[in-house]
């Protein structure tokens, strides 16, 4: 028999999940892999979503690797600039670049069940040749574009949080945001401090609780510089202090105890900030809190109290030339508009298309939904695994945790089928369809459960994207690869 040196690997973006995944197969002794990017950098969403004000909502010493401690983060809520630098950071500390194609975007995947193998179809008809397939591509990759007529007829400038457009100028200027999600909170602070007026739509009130951010002092990085052992004991505080949140989105009694302590310190400091009963009617959320994401930020309802700031609650009918135009038939002139309508979570790996054994497309199978065995396989697809795939997604602690459980995992799942000298690995359908069956039940109980109308959800109500339980129970299922749910096929 000829000796193999293990498979071959082709890894699809290069955010924490690509980065973290390369770094951790190189560890393990697996060399053989290939990293594709769209862009010329690594990154992903923290390269893309250069907005003004962006940063993240976990504490940074939690929001790393493990394996990759960084004892000089600026603040406690690290900003895009500084999380971008540490994935290229990370990329040159690991020796990962040179295994990166950068502007190469993956335009589809089909499994070649005669060779085993994966292959890649890329640009100008390219094509590349991979045994294990790992897509990195995340949640929030595709921008989500408002279904609003006339979107394309506007005469202004229009443009997405994540394609920002830093050369306009927006001094004394008129504009229109449509939406209020994560992004937004942390933009509009920043238009409102130099735009002359500003017109906020809203569907939804979200919760937007305050954020405590702070700047380390040089005092303190040095010491965590100098003892590795307190930013242990750091990150493994801020892991204390945000798992028990879990509680709050269980359904439990404890859950729903938590979720009306919240509720009502949340109003009362609503009540502190906004003192126009109007603006606060407007503003306070009507579904319960943790139902869609709640949003920290220290200075969004300081930005709405302002007297060129305007939240418009009534529905959009149409875009025209000169605006906005309302139900209840008002045209709203403006000169940009800024969209911070999110993205297309639910629609995991698009526009890309994967094709798996009897030429089963995967969207096609994703039709009612996404679903995957642990978020990371999916039966009739072999030596396929997704990162930060199907609910997978968490409302209380950091996905980097998670990721490096899955990590983790596809090293065992690449080691055994090695080991195996198996062609390829494929998860059994009965016990992914259990192991969803499972999901759906334990995410009927929760707080998502309440007819939550936002990013968490399919068009038909099915939640595809969050996990349900706490963070350690998700490691615990992945800690050691289990062959016997999975169907292994020799080599021919």
């Amino acid at each position: 028999m000829t000796a193999r040196t293990g498979p071959s690997i082709a890894i699809i973006g290069t955010g924490f999940g690509g980065i973290g995944m390369a770094a951790q197969l190189k560890a393990a002794g697996h060399h053989d892999f290939v990293i594709f990017e769209k862009a010329d950098d690594v990154g992903g969403v923290w390269r893309d979503n250069e907005y003004p004000g962006a940063e993240c909502d976990v504490p940074s010493h939690l929001y790393s690797f493990s394996f990759a401690l960084k004892p000089d983060w600026t603040r406690r809520f690290a900003g895009q600039a500084e999380i971008h630098g540490y994935l290229r950071d990370c990329a040159d500390r690991f020796g990962l670049r040179e295994h990166i194609r950068f502007g190469t975007q993956v335009l589809g995947a089909t499994f070649d069940k005669s060779a085993g193998e994966w292959v890649l179809d890329l640009p100008d008809g390219q094509s590349h040749r991979a045994t294990v397939l790992i897509a990195a591509t995340g949640q929030l990759s595709r921008p989500a574009y408002p279904r609003i007529d006339g979107l394309d007829t506007f005469a202004g400038a229009m443009f997405h949080s994540a394609t920002w457009d830093h050369d306009y100028e927006f001094e004394g200027k008129k504009v229109a945001v449509i939406g209020t999600g994560a992004s937004a909170i942390q933009f509009v602070p920043h238009i409102a401090d130099r735009a002359a007026d500003v017109e906020l739509f809203q569907r939804h009130a979200p919760h937007v609780i305050a954020k405590p951010d702070y700047p380390y002092r040089s005092s303190v990085i040095a010491a965590f510089r100098r003892f590795p052992t307190l930013l242990k004991a750091s990150r493994a505080a801020t892991y204390a202090w945000l798992e028990p949140r879990g509680f709050a989105f269980n359904g439990s009694r404890v859950g729903k105890i938590l979720i009306s302590a919240f509720e009502k310190r949340y109003l009362r400091s609503l009540k502190k900030q906004i003192a126009d009963p109007e603006l606060r009617r407007k503003v306070t959320p009507t579904e319960p809190m943790g139902c869609k994401r709640v949003l920290m930020s220290n200075d969004y309802y300081e930005a709405l109290v302002r007297d060129h700031v305007d939240v418009v609650t009534d529905g959009i009918e149409r875009i025209v030339p000169e605006g906005v135009v309302t139900a209840d038939g008002k045209l709203h002139d403006v000169d940009a508009i800024v969209l911070g309508t999110g993205f297309a979570a639910t629609e995991f790996l698009a526009p890309m298309t994967v094709t798996g054994l009897g030429d089963a497309d995967l969207n096609e199978v994703w039709r009612d939904g996404a679903q995957a065995y642990l978020g990371m396989s999916v039966p009739g697809f072999p030596n396929f695994f997704m990162l930060y795939g199907p609910n997978t997604n968490l409302s209380h602690n950091s996905i980097v945790y998670m990721l490096e459980s899955q990590f983790s995992y596809v090293v065992d799942a690449v080691t055994d089928l090695a080991r195996r000298d198996a062609a390829w690995l494929t998860i059994r359908k009965d016990v992914d369809d259990a192991y969803n069956a499972d999901i759906q039940k334990q995410l009927g109980s929760t707080v998502w459960a309440t007819g939550c109308d936002g990013w968490y959800t399919t068009e038909s109500g099915k939640n595809t994207q969050n996990w349900p339980g706490f963070t350690f129970k998700y490691r615990s299922a992945t800690r050691g690869f289990d062959p016997s749910v999975y169907t292994a096929t020799p080599h021919a």
